[in-house]
């Protein structure tokens, strides 16, 4: 069954940011979309005010007739969704096409001119960028996003069909489903442990995906990675490379050598060095389209950036309110590298809700490190995801190896009021569980108390 051929698509798991995606390209495409989740949340909401059914119990009964046709219904399910799900196990029984959604992206993108973006970290902000920066230079795309671009207020974009733009998730190993015609590697550090169950079988993924790049692709990885491709970095002599740089009130001023071209006084407004290589790839990448160097180095400068990636909430003179996504080890390094740097000197709490019981167990040390670097933090109980607990593995299990002055276990009940107490000038949040749906109501009494002072 071809795209063209489909009429219905039906989602298990329509809520989570890839497949919310991938129901917007669907419903804008004119076909009939519903789905299923397992709670609300303002993603589903949005799905729901563009006219796509949602339902929030695994119940037959609730699946619309019009989507019981195997002949012309295509059912698209998430990794997570348990093997003894009813809805699930029916489609698979009677006949109809169920795909993942790595799956369903490769059928889409197959006939494009496909960018695809890779690594343990730093996929989702890649992507928002090299999205922003083909559509600033007038490049006809359609991008499916990891996170909500700030730029689009969306995680789908569709400008056009000629070229993709995707992020390549290694989850499952899920991006061996692309075949792209230019993709980059961000990182290969160790994570997803309970799929993989070793770095090196994570890292032999990543050599796999390389081998699916399009005959005459092209392969952009940060300079270090054990892999054969154009280099980026900065200040190493990479093939693109950020060199000379400065900070002006909260923006990156940098010199980019590349093939191409030789730039000058370059901005961009992310904080944070793994940002800047963020920015320095999609730009690459972004060459690869045609557009001119001179009119991307000036889209860089106007990235807003994406919804729980080091985003700004409260922003003044005596108080900020920064959340960030980071759940693991070198992300939450990296979040404390960019905090500090650009906001020296300053009094920092962080909060963090450790993601997963097996990811919290294989880097619990690692996690213990990082977290160190804050002064002060606020830990919460693990987010336990598509996971049952594992004994042993607490969030007091992990602060009793913080070494941070200033360190407390609460409830999420406790947060604002703790937060409140301690009074820092930097607050920064982190984590990929539902403390997400914390920060609204975070920002709402915050602003408040910060306006009265």
């Amino acid at each position: 069954m071809g795209i063209k051929d489909i009429h219905n698509v039906y989602f298990i798991g329509i809520g989570g940011i890839g497949m919310s995606a991938l129901a917007r390209y669907f419903k804008f495409i004119g076909k009939n979309v519903a789905g299923y989740d397992k709670t609300e949340t303002p993603l589903t909401k949005d799905l729901v005010d563009l006219g796509i059914q949602v339902h929030y119990e695994d119940d037959l009964e609730l699946v619309s007739k019009v989507y019981l046709d195997p002949d012309n219904t295509l059912v698209v399910y998430t990794p997570a969704v348990p093997n003894d799900h009813g809805e699930y196990n029916y489609f698979m029984d009677h006949g109809f096409q169920v795909k993942k959604r790595s799956e369903v992206l490769g059928l889409i993108t197959k006939d494009t001119f496909c960018f695809a973006v890779a690594g343990t970290h730093g996929k989702t902000t890649t992507s928002c960028i090299l999205a922003h920066l083909l559509k600033e230079t007038g490049t006809p795309i359609t991008a499916f996003l990891g996170g909500i671009s700030e730029d689009f207020n969306s995680n789908f974009l569709l400008e056009g069909s000629e070229y993709s733009v995707v992020e390549a998730d290694e989850f499952d190993r899920s991006f061996l489903r692309l075949s792209p015609n230019v993709a980059c590697i961000t990182s290969m550090d160790a994570d997803h442990l309970d799929i993989y169950g070793n770095s090196e079988e994570l890292q032999k993924s990543f050599r796999d995906f390389v081998k699916r790049i399009k005959p005459n692709g092209k392969l952009f990885v940060r300079n270090g990675l054990p892999l054969e491709g154009t280099t980026y970095g900065i200040e190493d002599g990479s093939d693109y490379c950020i060199r000379n740089i400065k900070i002006d009130q909260g923006t990156y001023i940098f010199d980019l050598d590349s093939p191409e071209a030789n730039l000058k006084s370059v901005r961009f407004n992310k904080p944070g060095r793994h940002n800047l290589l963020n920015g320095l790839v999609a730009y690459a990448m972004a060459i690869q389209a045609g557009s001119s160097p001179t009119s991307l180095a000036d889209a860089l400068a106007t990235f807003k950036g994406v919804q729980r990636r080091f985003s700004y909430q409260i922003k003044n003179s005596d108080f900020v309110f920064i959340d960030d996504y980071a759940h693991h080890p070198t992300e939450i390094d990296a979040a404390f590298q960019a905090v500090s740097e650009m906001h020296p000197g300053k009094n920092i709490l962080a909060v963090f809700q450790p993601h997963l019981f097996s990811r919290t167990r294989d880097f619990v040390d690692e996690f213990a490190k990082s977290l160190s670097n804050f002064p002060s933090l606020l830990l919460l109980e693990i987010y336990p995801a598509r996971e049952n607990p594992i004994e042993g593995v607490t969030s007091q299990w992990l602060l009793d190896k913080i070494t941070s002055p200033r360190k407390k276990l609460i409830r999420k009940s406790e947060l604002i009021s703790e937060i409140i107490a301690q009074n820092p000038h930097v607050l920064i949040t982190l984590g990929a569980g539902d403390i997400g749906l914390e920060v609204p109501k975070i920002k709402k009494e915050l602003s408040h108390v910060h306006k009265k002072q």
